[in-house]
């Protein structure tokens, strides 16, 4: 019989694909093929079957048979017994035997179809009780949607060999259950000693810890040297003190109020939400670095934080080797299946830019929202049916069962070790209380808590489950709890009779040169000048193509222009003065890292960063090549998020601070998209967690007519986000200013983020450009005077930032309008009020000073500024602006150029045009405001 083209059932032309590469050579076929042909050959000749006969019936069943086991392979996590306090949901097809063309009559029948599992020829029985036992226990295994078939062996493999069945030393036994009681009775003895204080108990997820303890020691042994760890609040305090080795002292001193200080700047945050980092001996005495990421409320907004650190350190730490070092994220249910940033993170999983070598993901699977009923927080079947995307195995757990989690995980970190890919343990569990502890659940699942009630903890299952095995005595069991809970009581009475445990910030690590910043700081900029030599030389370096590359007719027009500024006039654009602010940084051994949508090239043409040739797909990238000794230059188009490249650009720059991290918006407004980021750590991080951060953003702004979403990057916002020094803000006008900005960011020994609006038409405007003076002997200009006017002649100073420096500066030339001076406030925040009050008094006969903004009344910097002047020498400024709106700008060209005029003139005192004046007439109230 030369195929197999008689056999039936899904399987049937692949297995026949099989059968006929084994005729030409036996070893093409993985061994289970192997033996399985070999059976079927020797049975068919032994039956006498040959040519085209019809084949026995035990040759139709045995191909039934594998069926039957692809079909636990595929669908067994459908009917395991994983969930603790819930039936499972019901779902059809089955796997009973008629539904493979199979019934009980063929259970005592031997199948040659044995050997695809490891057991050899068979009887159906037997074979149906290994599969059970592999797929359809304690663990549930989703994987046959990974496409690649190395992986699909190696994960069947690994599982079928030992049928999904821990087999650990008593003395692994004995590990698991003292991190499974250290996790129960810290639960229990906050709850007891700290009654109604909230603390997000893991109660009922206790597991986690034997879990993450076993992880962080199989990691250890397969080469990882640090792990960085990003959780929601619940079960937070215990993973720190337990895991993380945060001291139960310093945890309930927190407790106990003793970590407030009156000398301290911070203002804190609450226990739960807190980062900690540590290194710890494993029991094979390596060392491990264990960082855990301070997390708001926000659930997973962690996520690409976490994913940027772990990049960052890869890059910096590791020389790129991401075998020593892993992410671990530890998710709900509830927020990994409803929150979008999950999906933004997990597309990065892939991508050049920002891949960390594959994460591991623990879903604390409570079955439950706050109140919502899991079948109200999804549509799909499983809370972790994101893992798809990646094609990322998932193992379902039974939270009860420490020793099956704890294998599935070590599992995991072997996977993720070998194939750099994300994978997922979904923890069926419960919540033992309500959401905080003072909630009742009773209210919205009165049934499912009436279960929880009666339910046994995890570590009591556990010690029944070892002196059923002989592995404990009867007589351990209250012992167990009773030293452990004496040891925290003792720790208890420690941190009762502390003062205080508040104590001044001290950095470590990548850190540990740097400090927190004091209001002088912020008086004048340091130097950021470079030498004129040096500057020409790069500027000839990145303007310079690579005669042996053919590239395309206009990249070769600009840069011919570039090379122009470099050699001949020494006047620079802005795109030139950002590649020289980058290349020098490079040259003084700084890294630079630029992400965002379409960054290399740049949203408005203006970047080139990265060139493609004409006739290939090969890049150059200029940057990269200035010479021996550079830094790194990395520049990603990012894919179309904003929360999570934002995120994880700011998780990059908190690793280290001696990288310059940059992430640009496309149009500046995007930044919307993830304000969550901006909020919870970008402006509040360090007063809440003591945590600095270098990273910059660039957002483009200016009002040219492109409508509401394409005008604003909404100023006012970042604004009411600034105090304490928290992050510096500029609007410069000038691409020598923006060069030092950039620049500046390395010359002080303190970080703090930079928010950046960034233009869009001055990109090309021939008066925006810098002389190569103002790169080689200045510094940053937080306010730039008016060398335009003679300040006798003054009696009103204009102040602005940002675009509309020049449409008055055209105005005030081309009208020769003397007696008006156009002061630029190039940095917002922190406000140069001392300098600007310095400026204005240069002219004396100045008696109005004005403040003018092309952003409505109740946006861009005005709020912000007439706040912070109302109780100083600008208390009686005024301002010139659109009228309050609750749209940042028209959609209507013609509208914006109207209204654009018409501020212009009032600005500097001029006659307006009649049609700009009829407007103002008919609509005045409503567009502008103005006197």
């Amino acid at each position: 019989m030369d195929n197999l083209s008689y056999l039936s059932g899904e399987n049937a032309e692949y297995i026949d694909s099989q059968y006929q590469l084994y005729k030409q050579d036996p070893q093409s076929v993985e061994f289970g093929w192997q033996k399985f042909f070999e059976g079927f050959d020797f049975g068919r000749e032994a039956s006498g079957t040959s040519g085209n006969e019809v084949a026995p019936e035990q040759f139709l069943k045995e191909v039934n048979v594998l069926n039957l086991i692809n079909g636990y392979r595929q669908r067994g996590h459908l009917f395991t017994k994983t969930n603790p306090v819930r039936e499972r949901r019901k779902h059809l097809p089955t796997l009973a035997l008629e539904n493979f063309g199979l019934s009980d009559a063929d259970l005592d029948t031997v199948f040659n179809s044995g050997v695809q599992i490891g057991i050899g020829a068979a009887k159906l029985s037997d074979i149906i009780a290994f599969l059970e036992q592999t797929y359809c226990g304690s663990i549930g295994a989703e994987y046959k949607f990974v496409r690649t078939p190395e992986v699909l062996s190696w994960i069947e493999k690994k599982m079928e060999s030992v049928r999904n069945t821990p087999s650990f030393s008593v003395e692994e036994k004995m590990r698991i259950l003292t991190k499974l009681n250290q996790a129960v009775s810290f639960e229990n003895f906050l709850g007891t000693k700290f009654l109604g204080q909230k603390r997000f108990s893991l109660e009922g997820a206790e597991a986690l810890i034997p879990a993450l303890d076993s992880v962080i020691e199989k990691g250890s042994n397969l080469g990882i040297e640090e792990f960085v760890i990003g959780m929601a609040h619940r079960g937070r305090l215990n993973v720190l003190a337990n895991i993380m080795q945060k001291t139960y002292k310093d945890i309930f001193a927190e407790f106990e109020g003793k970590g407030y200080s009156a000398e301290s700047p911070f203002g804190g945050d609450v226990k739960y939400h807190l980062g900690y980092s540590t290194d710890v001996t494993t029991n094979s005495g390596k060392s491990v670095h264990l960082s855990l990421c301070p997390n708001p409320s926000h659930l997973e907004t962690v996520n690409p934080v976490v994913e940027g650190i772990t990049r960052s350190k890869i890059d910096f730490k590791y020389d790129g080797d991401n075998s020593r070092i892993a992410p671990i994220l530890i998710h709900g249910d509830a927020s990994i299946a409803g929150q979008g940033i999950v999906y933004e993170v997990i597309q990065m999983a892939g991508l050049e830019g920002y891949k960390t070598g594959g994460t591991i993901h623990l879903v604390i699977n409570n079955q439950i929202g706050f109140t919502t009923n899991y079948k109200d927080a999804r549509t799909s079947t499983y809370c972790t049916d994101i893992a798809k995307v990646t094609l990322s195995p998932v193992f379902h757990v039974n939270g009860d069962d420490p020793e099956a989690l704890v294998y599935a995980i070590n599992l995991a970190m072997e996977y993720r070790q070998r194939y750099k890919n994300d994978v997922f343990i979904d923890i069926l569990c419960y919540r033992r209380f309500g959401h905080n502890e003072s909630d009742e659940p009773k209210f919205t699942q009165p049934m499912l808590y009436k279960i929880i009630e009666k339910h046994a903890n995890p570590r009591d299952i556990y010690i029944q489950q070892l002196i059923k095995e002989g592995n404990l005595k009867p007589s351990q069991e209250k012992e167990i709890e009773k030293e452990f809970r004496a040891v925290l009581q003792q720790r208890l009475d420690e941190a009762k009779a502390l003062v205080s445990t508040y104590q001044d910030v001290k950095f470590g690590g990548a850190w540990s040169e740097m400090r927190i910043a004091n209001p002088n700081d912020f008086e004048t900029s340091p130097n950021t000048a470079v030498k004129e030599e040096t500057l020409l030389d790069i500027a000839k370096r990145i303007s310079s193509l690579p005669s042996d590359k053919k590239f395309f007719k206009k990249i070769e027009k600009l840069f011919a222009e570039r090379s122009n500024m470099a050699t001949n006039t020494h006047i620079f654009d802005w795109a030139m003065a950002e590649q020289l602010a980058y290349g020098s940084l490079l040259m003084e051994g700084k890294r630079v890292r630029v992400s965002g949508q379409d960054v290399e090239r740049g949203t408005f043409s203006h970047r080139h960063a990265v060139l493609t040739l004409e006739d290939s797909e090969q890049e150059y990238v200029p940057l990269a090549n200035l010479g021996e000794g550079q830094a790194t230059f990395d520049i990603y188009n990012s894919h179309l998020s904003e929360y999570g490249v934002l995120g994880f650009e700011y998780g990059y720059a908190m690793a280290n601070p001696n990288a310059l991290t940059i992430w640009e918006a496309q149009f500046g407004d995007f930044n919307n998209g993830a304000q969550i980021i901006i909020d919870q750590y970008l402006a509040s991080a360090e007063t809440k967690w003591q945590r600095e951060n270098g990273m910059v953003m660039l957002l483009p702004h200016g009002y040219e007519g492109q409508g509401p979403e394409h005008s604003s990057a909404r100023i006012e916002r970042f604004m009411e986000l600034c105090a304490d020094y928290n992050m510096q803000v500029i609007n410069c006008t000038t691409p020598a200013n923006f060069f030092h900005a950039l620049r500046r960011q390395f010359k002080r020994d303190f970080r703090k983020p930079l928010v950046v609006f960034t233009p869009k038409s001055l990109l090309r405007h021939p008066k925006c450009v810098s002389p190569l003076a103002d790169f080689t002997e200045n510094k940053f200009q937080e306010v730039i005077n008016d060398v335009n006017v003679d300040a006798a002649q003054v009696n009103r100073v204009l102040f602005c930032s940002g675009k509309i420096y020049y449409e008055l500066l055209e105005k005030q030339q081309n009208d020769q309008l003397n007696h008006v001076a156009i002061v630029r406030v190039e940095q917002l925040y922190p406000l140069p009020l001392a300098q600007m009050e310095a400026v204005y008094k240069t002219y004396e006969n100045a008696t109005e000073a004005i403040w003018v903004q092309e952003e409505p009344e109740n946006m861009g910097p005005w709020p912000f500024l007439s706040r912070k002047t109302r109780k100083t020498f600008f208390k009686d400024i005024e301002v010139i602006s659109r009228k309050e709106s609750s749209s940042t700008a028209t959609g209507f060209a013609k509208q914006h150029a109207d209204q654009q005029a018409y501020i212009i003139a009032k600005a500097l005192e001029v006659p307006v045009t009649q049609n700009v004046r009829d407007i103002a007439d008919k609509s005045e109230s409503k567009v502008f405001n103005v006197d």
